[in-house]
C-alpha cells in the first residue's frame, strides 16, 4: 500500500503468468471435455464391452481405442509444447510475450507461426490486473476481481473458440460471487442472491420465447449462468445495463465481421466474449457505472 507503483507493476507481472497459464486452460480444457464426453458416450452405448470381448464379429475403431488409451494432455502437470510438432517448451521459451518476441512468433523446433491467441491474452490479463490494482489497491476487492478476470478470460477464450462455455469454469464463478456477498466484499447477500436469479431467468426467457418464435436456439445455457455468475457479483440492478452493453458490442463486432470477412449471417457467434466483457466493465467499475446509468435512465 506504501508503494503503489510497485504494487501495480507486480500485479501486471503476475497477470503475464496467470495469463499464460490461461492459454492452456483455454487450448487444453475443451479437449479434455470432448475427451471425457466421447468415453462416457461409448460407456452408456457399451461399445467399450464390444471392443474387449474376443466373440465380437467387429473389432473396435482404432480411433476409439487410441481416444480411451491417450487422453489428451492434462492442464496442470503437462509441459507446454508446440501443438505442431510436439516440441516441449524449454523455461526460456514460456516466458510471458518475451518468448514471443525472442522467438520471432515460431516455434524453434518447426518453424510454425504461433498463434496471436497466446501473446495477447498474456497482455490482456496483465494490463487487467494492473487496472484492477490500480483502482482497488491492495485490498480483498482487488483480489476477488483479480479472481473473477481470470475466469472470465478464460470462458471468453473458450467460447471464441468452441462456442462452449463449460459448467467447470461458470459455476464455480456463481458461487464465488455469492460467497463473497456474506462479506460483503461488492454487494450484500440479497443482491447477490437476486442479481443471480435475474441474470439466469433474463436469457432463459429470451431463449425459450426466442425458440418459440422462429424454432431456432438463439444461445446456449452457457450465458444464462455466466450472467448469472456477473448477477451475483454486481447485483440484480446492473442486469439491464450488462445485457445492453454486451448486446451493443456483440452487434457492433457481429457487423463487423460479416462486413470485413464475409462471413453468413447464420453464422452463430458466441455470446460469451461480449458477456464477460460488459460484465468485467461493470464489475471495475461497480457502483459507480451503476449509478450513472441510473442517472441516465432517470432523465
Amino acid at each position: 500500500m506504501e508503494y503503489p507503483a510497485l504494487a501495480i507493476a507486480s500485479a501486471a507481472v503476475l497477470g503475464l503468468l496467470v495469463g499464460s497459464f490461461l492459454n492452456v486452460v483455454i487450448l487444453r480444457l475443451p479437449l479434455r471435455m470432448q475427451w471425457q464426453w466421447e468415453r462416457d458416450s461409448r460407456d452408456v452405448l457399451g461399445l467399450e464391452v464390444e471392443a474387449e470381448s474376443p466373440s465380437s464379429p467387429e473389432p473396435s475403431p482404432p480411433q476409439a481405442v487410441e481416444m480411451e488409451t491417450s487422453p489428451p494432455p492434462g492442464i496442470v502437470v503437462e509441459r507446454s509444447h508446440c501443438p505442431k510438432c510436439g516440441h516441449q517448451l524449454s523455461a526460456w521459451e514460456n516466458i510471458p510475450l518475451i518468448s514471443y518476441l525472442m522467438l520471432g512468433g515460431k516455434c524453434r523446433g518447426c518453424k510454425a507461426k504461433i498463434s496471436w491467441q497466446y501473446p495477447a491474452v498474456e497482455a490482456l490479463t496483465g494490463l487487467l490486473f494492473a487496472l484492477i490494482v490500480w483502482r482497488y489497491g491492495v485490498t480483498w476487492q482487488a483480489g476477488a476481481l483479480l479472481v473473477a478476470t481470470g475466469y472470465l478470460i478464460a470462458m471468453s477464450g473458450i467460447d471464441a473458440r468452441t462456442t462452449l462455455l463449460p459448467d467447470v469454469l461458470t459455476l464455480p464463478l456463481l458461487w464465488f460471487g455469492l460467497l463473497l456477498s456474506l462479506g460483503p466484499v461488492f454487494v450484500s447477500p440479497g443482491d447477490a442472491i437476486l442479481g443471480a436469479a435475474v441474470g439466469y431467468l433474463s436469457l432463459w426467457s429470451v431463449y425459450w420465447a426466442f425458440k418459440l418464435l422462429t424454432g431456432k436456439e438463439g444461445m446456449g445455457y452457457g450465458d444464462f449462468k455466466l450472467l448469472a455468475a456477473i448477477g451475483a457479483f454486481c447485483g440484480w440492478k446492473a442486469i439491464l445495463p450488462v445485457v445492453l452493453m454486451s448486446s451493443i458490442i456483440g452487434a457492433i463486432v457481429g457487423v463487423l465481421l460479416i462486413t470485413i470477412q464475409g462471413r453468413d449471417r447464420a453464422t452463430p457467434i458466441p455470446f460469451g466474449p461480449y458477456l464477460a466483457a460488459a460484465g468485467w466493465v461493470q464489475m471495475f467499475y461497480g457502483k459507480d457505472l451503476l449509478a450513472a446509468y441510473l442517472r441516465f435512465m432517470g432523465g
